[in-house]
């Protein structure tokens, strides 16, 4: 027969071991991530863009991943999780693991202006997501097709006076920047153009292909090989200056539309709890990257503007930009469920 003495004892022994095993564990934890961070990468990188492939979003993504694999000897995959607006592509990064293989493409309109324009966010945009490297900026253009009555913006805005709730224009989704930009052109020219969404760009560029949309917003890096080939019509840029790319399209400003001047802007997110040692290497390398003269030509051809901030410069200008575009946001009554 065993003793209540053995059990007793063998019961301590029990305790003191699992007590010593999860101290163990606990250290190896606390550990880990400074050992991950000085090897990392060891494995493939998973970057989301949070729209349909074919947009502005998808290109710069497929571009730095690109220069990331050749680097770091890691394949970084393109994730394309189009969906409300950005937010579930942004959702999957904020909720990932915290170390440094799942990473986001995100955008002004993703990540600045959809926690002011959604009623219900799947996440908190400045507690779960962190912008750690910007990439570009962009200026944004109405095209219409080649076919479309009207070559100028005074065109444009005349025929839509003249059909009011007719003329239409796309977007990559509800409370993009390139809805907003429709809306900024209603408010301050009084036309009525109807809006019409789409999950990211390059859907609503084969609908404009195939005329059953009159126009749309874009990026200029989706847009600039189609308008220099004739197959679409730039009718003018939303930024204050002409873009380099397409130096023959106005200006909304010069169109006649006064106080116009609107941009986008792209960068790599990470969710927040990201150690630090991993977000500054990140932002080093996508700088790196971004200063080679070979990468500066192929953005600035696309009509991209490379950008450069250090880990803290990023994330303060992220924070800053959902400030700016809340005010935008609750001005024009846009919302979005």
């Amino acid at each position: 027969m065993i003793s209540t003495n053995f059990i007793c004892r063998l019961t301590r022994l029990i305790v003191a071991v699992t007590l010593a095993m999860s101290a163990f564990a606990v250290a190896l934890v606390q550990s880990y991530p400074t050992a991950h961070a000085s090897e990392y990468p060891t494995r493939p990188i998973r970057l989301v863009v949070p729209y349909a492939p074919a947009g502005t979003a998808d290109i710069l993504a497929r571009i730095v991943g690109k220069k990331l694999s050749d680097s770091w000897g890691q394949q970084v995959v393109v994730d394309d999780r189009a969906g409300a607006g950005g937010n579930i592509g942004s959702d999957i990064v904020a909720k990932a693991s915290p170390d440094g293989y799942t990473i986001l493409m995100g955008t002004s309109g993703s990540n600045a202006v959809n926690p002011t324009l959604y009623t219900r966010m799947p996440y908190d945009a400045k507690r779960d997501l962190a912008l750690v490297a910007m990439v570009a900026s962009t200026a944004n253009i109405l095209v219409t097709h080649p076919q479309f009555q009207g070559t100028t913006v005074k065109d444009f805005i005349e025929l839509a006076k003249a059909k009011p709730g007719k003329v239409t224009y796309g977007s990559s989704g509800v409370g993009s920047v390139l809805h907003l930009s429709g809306e900024l052109l209603k408010t301050l020219t009084g036309v009525n153009i109807v809006h019409v969404p789409y999950k990211g760009t390059g859907p609503s560029i084969t609908d404009l292909m195939g005329r059953q949309i009159d126009s749309i917003f874009a990026n200029l890096p989706s847009v600039v090989p189609l308008v220099q080939s004739g197959k679409l019509k730039g009718i003018a840029v939303t930024t204050a200056q002409r873009a380099p790319a397409l130096p023959n399209v106005p200006t909304m400003i010069e169109g006649g539309v006064s106080n116009y001047d609107v941009a986008s802007w792209f960068g790599l997110f990470v969710p927040a709890k990201t150690s630090t040692s991993i977000a500054t290497k990140l932002n080093l390398e996508i700088q790196r990257i971004l200063k080679e003269p070979g990468t500066q030509e192929q953005l600035v051809g696309l009509g991209a503007d490379p950008l450069f901030k250090s880990v803290g410069e990023a994330n303060k200008y992220f924070h800053d930009e959902i400030e700016k575009w809340a005010k935008v946001v609750k001005a024009s009554g846009a919302k979005a469920d």
